[in-house]
């Protein structure tokens, strides 16, 4: 039975939003730190690593269709998708540590260890995340509650987003005496995976799936596939996704390396002096970052350690401003403008917003940090939208097709993210290294050069393609709200 309440508890939206917080705390350290970690602690080069971030998005052609598939297909007291997230929260976190271990092998052996436990982490990834976003598409069919529950998930989500990017270097530091210790970040990675695994039971036992497919569909695999690849605003979605989760990628680990080397050290420093986050005389001052250093997370700033402070400081004032975005902008203008024209709008701003960071000199870091600034407050209102928009997806299917598969379609958005997530990677990787990167060196001006590519012009360009992807995306608010309403007027005739 199709249950038509469309309200959901705050309660509910909330338990459901610990679960992307859970994967946030590893989905945002493989995006801005594992390209990083590959060749500043791990020890393998840039274009190896990046083509084990290509090379594990080729084996999840495979695995994302089975568990949508798998998915779709699930029949327990907890519902289809529901179970996913209890079976895999163990697993996740295990290869979750694996991955972020540095074994004492040698230079092949790391490859592929690195191979094979990237690949178990993306591979397990698609059994806990295809299942969790299917799961906002089923919890209500209510237009306003599903932007409202995808609003409340990207809030939780910036919020361990914020604590990736903020915290992941201090405590590294803190944990293992350098940004490049084997101690630290497996320790760090440590932490984040306990936290995950119980967020993530935290989902399981809070939501409830109310959407059910119409009765009397029958079960056709080939037909699950046939109705995505034929669904026009699915392809749009993908081709968004994917090019979306590209430039995400490359942008988040590029700014690492554009923050090492790139960045005048000196010119940090005196900045953090400027900004209050150290006095003249060393001591670490104002509030937040006086509490940080009296729990030992961050040490007093030298140019030794400056990367890793100015940069978390970077990543926690982006964080914030992000947060706010969602939470003030995002369903406020999907609300007076619609999902499709707010994210046309808001990408556009971010990829000129990007672009300019090509252009700024190394030594205003007061620049960096207002464009980082106007960047996330542009590209904020954008992130809820994205799911929001598949769970219309998964409805335009059912309403035209009249059978509903959610999982199938999310399990293709999924597998855009995360190749895209690899390809960025990829990309970045053969880029810098075509351009003269040296791990742990100081680098040539052929090699900055890269870096700035790759962190401005380069990932503006790709914004635009996603951009260019929604002008083909045909759900408007009004064209959603006529969907809906002939969806409600079958599902209450069932009932009946």
């Amino acid at each position: 039975m199709n249950i038509l309440s469309q309200r959901i508890s705050l309660k509910e939206k909330v338990g459901y939003s610990l679960g992307d917080a859970s994967a946030n705390l590893i989905f945002q350290m493989m995006m801005m730190f594992q390209l990083f970690f590959y060749t500043e602690v791990f020890g393998i080069k840039a274009s190896i690593a990046g083509f084990i971030l290509l090379f594990a998005r080729f084996f999840d052609a495979f695995v994302d269709p089975v568990v949508g598939i798998l998915s779709d297909r699930t029949n327990s007291r907890w519902g289809k998708y529901r179970p996913w997230l209890l079976w895999t929260a163990l697993p996740f976190a295990i290869f979750f540590v694996l991955a972020f271990t540095t074994p004492d092998i040698s230079e092949r052996g790391k490859i592929i260890y690195a191979g094979v436990t990237y690949t178990l982490l993306m591979t397990i990834y698609s059994f806990n995340n295809t299942p969790y976003s299917s799961l906002g598409g089923v919890m209500t069919n209510d237009i306003k509650e599903r932007t409202s529950i995808s609003t409340i998930r990207f809030i939780t989500a910036t919020i361990a987003t914020f604590v990736v990017q903020g915290l992941t270097l201090p405590l590294v530091t803190r944990f293992g005496g350098s940004s490049t210790s084997a101690k630290g970040w497996v320790t760090t990675i440590a932490l984040f995976a306990v936290v995950g695994i119980v967020l993530m039971v935290i989902t399981f036992f809070s939501t409830k799936e109310r959407i059910t497919p119409p009765q009397g569909q029958k079960t056709s695999i080939r037909q699950d596939i046939r109705d995505v690849i034929f669904c026009k605003p699915w392809i749009a979605m993908f081709v968004l996704t994917f090019f979306l989760f590209i430039t995400l990628s490359m942008w988040s680990s590029s700014m690492s390396y554009y923050f090492d080397n790139v960045v005048d050290k000196t010119a940090l420093f005196n900045f953090l002096g400027k900004v209050g986050l150290v006095s003249t005389d060393g001591i670490v001052v104002g509030t937040f970052p006086s509490l940080l250093h009296a729990f030992g997370l961050i040490a007093m700033p030298d140019l030794s350690n400056v990367y890793a402070v100015g940069f978390s400081l970077f990543n926690m004032v982006g964080q914030l401003i992000t947060l706010l975005g969602v939470i003030l902008l995002s369903r406020f203008l999907a609300g007076i403008f619609g999902k499709k024209s707010v994210f046309i709008v808001c990408l556009s701003l971010t990829a000129l917003i990007t672009a300019l960071f090509y252009v700024v000199p190394s030594t205003n870091v007061s620049v960096v940090f207002l464009l980082n600034i106007a960047r996330n407050l542009a590209y904020a209102p954008t992130i809820p939208l994205l799911w929001a928009m598949m769970g219309d997806v998964a409805d335009y299917s059912e309403w035209k097709n009249r059978r509903r598969a959610t999982g199938m379609v999310f399990a293709g958005i999924v597998f855009a993210l995360k190749a895209g997530l690899g390809v960025g990677g990829a990309l970045l990787g053969g880029i810098i290294q075509s351009f003269g990167y040296v791990p742990n060196s100081i680098q040539t001006d052929l090699a900055l050069t890269g870096l700035r590519l790759t962190s401005s012009l380069l990932p503006a360009g790709l914004y635009l393609i996603g951009v260019v992807a929604l002008c083909f995306y045909p759900i408007t608010k009004k064209y959603n709200q006529k969907i809906q309403l002939e969806l409600n007027e079958r599902r209450e005739q069932v009932i009946e």
